[in-house]
């Protein structure tokens, strides 16, 4: 059976689901599929000491990236709410730029992108990580394409995901990929992951997007919309709910949120839509209509742009 070794590179203060999430689902795809899947996974950490400390707990690495010339398949690199260390760890940035091009694949999890991007390994290539810092990488590492709203992004040998438990989802990608959708859907069970998550779909919804505006007026119009996604939603319209001008309603819109109003509208009305698709049995027309979508292809389009899937595809992927 094929060998397969994954190196988790650990630097101090890290955070602890994202060295576990992704451990565990490699270690029970060895449980349920010990005839296919042979997932050997080590710690590695970052500095010169095994020891590194992970969310209040202490861990003990394999091995230390000075002493660590075991073969890799998959390099990830986790992340740390301490990721501005991740500028002066010279050693770990020559470790990285020495191991990474010998492995089949590399990457990260959450904030371990920044290791990578100050080891020069998102340099030319698409990337994400934890959406609260996806604009930061971006500023710091000019020369890679961030794209700030995904579960996971593949560019050639480079996995990145977003933060925390999208690091589940990047290992469940790399499972399948290795070993099948069975297997990787028979782990995601065992370990009560409920919803595959395919790496287009966005790292958060309208819901949450409405919880991050502090501006009463646009907070009013996003709950509004929310409410009536079956109504008309031009952003002369919402401008008139928050009694502003559209240019200023615009522009404090997206100062508030991120986001333009009518992604937010599109972001909802497709969050409605997955529930709808998720939950019922109803056609997809009846869908499209009472989520606001003038007609299925529009929603299509829609699902294409924000998941990656179109709407018949979303529900057999997670149909409950």
């Amino acid at each position: 059976m094929y060998r397969t070794p994954v190196a988790i590179v650990v630097p101090q203060n890290a955070q602890s689901l994202d060295i576990s999430g992704p451990l565990d689902a490699f270690l029970e795809a060895n449980r349920q599929a010990p005839d296919k899947c042979n997932y050997e996974v080590r710690l590695v950490s970052a500095g010169p000491e095994r020891t590194v400390t992970a969310g209040g707990m202490s861990l003990v690495a394999n091995s230390t990236i000075l002493e660590d010339d075991e073969p890799i398949d998959t390099l990830l690199v986790a992340g740390t709410p301490d990721y501005g260390q991740a500028y002066g760890a010279t050693d770990l940035h020559a470790w990285l730029r020495r191991r990474a091009p010998h492995c089949r694949r590399h990457g990260s999890v959450c904030t371990g992108a920044f290791f990578l991007g100050a080891a020069g390994l998102l340099d030319g290539r698409n990337a994400t990580t934890h959406w609260q810092h996806a604009s930061e990488l971006a500023e710091r590492f000019p020369a890679a394409r961030i794209v700030p709203d995904r579960i996971f992004v593949q560019d050639g040998p480079l996995w990145t995901s977003a933060g925390v438990t999208a690091g589940i989802d990047l290992a469940l990608k790399l499972i399948e990929d290795d070993h099948g959708r069975d297997v990787a859907l028979a782990v995601a069970r065992r370990l009560v992951v409920f919803l595959k998550r395919p790496g287009g779909q966005s790292q958060f919804s309208a819901h949450l997007a409405a919880q991050l505006a502090t501006e009463g007026r646009i907070q009013s119009v996003q709950h509004w919309i929310l409410d009536h996604l079956s109504l008309d939603m031009t952003v002369k319209i919402l401008a008139a709910r928050a009694a502003m001008s559209v240019r200023n309603f615009t522009r404090v819109f997206f100062q508030e949120t991120g986001i333009t109003p009518a992604d937010f509208v599109e972001m909802a009305r497709v969050d409605s839509a997955r529930r709808l698709l998720e939950d019922t049995d109803k056609p997809l027309q009846r869908v499209a209509f009472s989520c606001g979508f003038t007609n299925p292809d529009t929603m299509r389009r829609a699902f294409l742009r924000r998941i990656g899937a179109s709407p018949s595809e979303y529900r057999e992927r997670f149909r409950g």
